[in-house]
């Protein structure tokens, strides 16, 4: 019983590199976006609902996993 106890923290740590994978996500669409308005500032104002969008979508990926590993940590 207490192998699956240590197993389950393995899991969940395992699955906590989701949210650090959702940092990078974030700052993937946030860089992206500057570089583009720096390019065309005339056409930033349109895109910053698709702005933060992105960065939701990105940022929900790593509260699932986030929940996942508590749920692994605290569900054995």
């Amino acid at each position: 019983m207490a192998i699956l106890g240590e197993l389950a923290h393995i899991g969940a740590g395992l699955a906590a590199i989701g949210s650090g994978a959702a940092a990078i996500g974030v700052g993937h669409v946030a860089g992206n976006f500057l570089a583009g308005a720096l390019r065309n500032p005339s056409a930033a104002a349109g895109q910053t609902a698709t702005l933060f969008i992105g960065i939701a979508f990105a940022e929900a990926l790593g509260i699932f996993s986030f929940l996942v590993a508590l749920l692994l940590m605290f569900a054995v």
